[in-house]
């Protein structure tokens, strides 16, 4: 059972450091780094050079959409493949797999699907969704059954509460039919992912509790007759000493701006999210002077979190450690990691460069390319 990396694409913006976000505070919004396709296709680009398997482009109000822009490098890339988020509810089945198809053909095979159900209402309705949190997933339960339906190359007849479905069809069957990831941790998306899922992907709590939740899926997923990967979703700050790393950890705590903060919270306060609610737990919403009281695991830091939406953690620590924290996770059965650092530029070459050949050394990675011997010429030096 091997280890297969995937990275993030900006598509809101970049910069270095947490506040840099304009999805997230106002410092952000006029983020140093414009999400503009020569910057995404330096990110992709590098992310390709180093090994990476694919890349997690989100979806939202807050970032560009993630089928138009991922389209648009794949004249800038070669092999790296686009794990592109949407939501069901902003589609219906059968264009969702004709897209899907029209997808496979013009990149050769390099479509990766991330099933986002939505886990807040505010930002549901601003897609015109109204559904409260349970039914949304219901409609995604009926959603990808439609759409496997669909990709078998015959007309599919669908008949659900939320889709009705007539001599649906695709054009064609996708070459190869793209894996299908799934997030959410609430008693109304478990099954779900057991049932249609090939990937669950979690975001980083203790590995202990990944595990737990890890072991119920597969109990899940038995009971119907299925097998799943398993992934998690994590930020990275790694650098040659964990000195250096903790350092970069302190300094990106530090620009926190208090009232920021407590916005943010606030926020999540509110959440309809379990696993959001989870994130928040790890760190309480206090806002530290010292980064290492918000290590909630060796090397596990909750910082990000308490601005950050989503995905609030980071594996913090020296390349060694990160590669030790990463064996913890796969020790309880984590398979794929999506990473991300600030800026994404860098710290991809930090972690590829630096984490990815102790991977490698310990037997533990996918080899999808030959790591790096070095540096790029002209790659930018990476920022502490």
């Amino acid at each position: 059972m091997s280890i297969t990396l995937h990275w993030f694409l900006p598509t809101h913006g970049d910069g270095r450091s947490i506040v840099d976000r304009p999805h997230v505070t106002a410092t952000g919004a006029n983020t140093p780094r414009q999400p503009d396709v020569d910057y995404l296709a330096q990110v992709a680009q590098a992310v390709e050079h180093l090994g990476f398997t694919g890349m997690l482009t989100p979806t939202g109000s807050w970032c560009q959409d993630a089928w138009v822009t991922t389209a648009a490098l794949l004249g800038r890339t070669k092999r790296i493949k686009f794990l592109v988020a949407f939501r069901p509810g902003s589609l219906t089945p059968t264009l969702a797999a004709q897209m899907a198809t029209t997808y496979q053909r013009v990149s050769g095979g390099r479509l990766l699907l991330n099933i986002v159900t939505g886990g807040e209402s505010v930002e549901q309705r601003r897609y015109g969704d109204w559904l409260d949190h349970d039914k949304r997933y219901e409609r995604t339960d009926e959603f990808l059954a439609a759409m496997r339906a669909i990709w078998s190359g015959e007309p599919a007849d669908f008949d659900g509460e939320h889709f009705q479905l007539r001599g649906a069809t695709a054009f064609d069957v996708p070459d190869p039919q793209p894996p299908l990831y799934f997030g959410g941790s609430s008693d109304a998306a478990l099954p779900i992912a057991a049932r249609r899922a090939d990937v669950h992907l979690t975001w980083g709590e203790p590995p202990a509790k990944v595990g737990e939740r890890i072991a119920r899926l597969r109990e899940l997923a038995a009971a119907e007759g299925r097998t799943l990967r398993f992934g998690l979703r994590a930020h990275t700050i790694t650098r040659d000493t964990s000195a250096d790393a903790w350092a970069t950890a302190q300094r990106f705590l530090e620009q926190m701006d208090p009232a920021e903060v407590a916005a943010s919270q606030a926020k999540f306060a509110r959440t309809e999210s379990t696993a959001q609610r989870r994130m928040a737990e790890l760190h309480g919403g206090v806002l530290h002077g010292d980064a290492r009281k918000l290590e909630v695991h060796p090397g596990l830091w909750s910082g990000v979190g308490l601005l950050r939406g989503g995905a609030g953690t980071a594996l913090v620590g020296s390349h060694e450690e990160v590669a030790d924290l990463m064996a913890e996770y796969h020790a309880v059965g984590v398979e794929e990691f999506v990473f991300s650092g600030y800026p994404h530029l860098e710290e991809a070459y930090w972690f590829g460069e630096g984490v990815r050949p102790v991977l490698a050394r310990r037997g533990l990675l996918n080899e999808v390319a030959a790591a790096p011997a070095g540096p790029l010429a002209g790659a930018p030096a990476p920022a502490s």
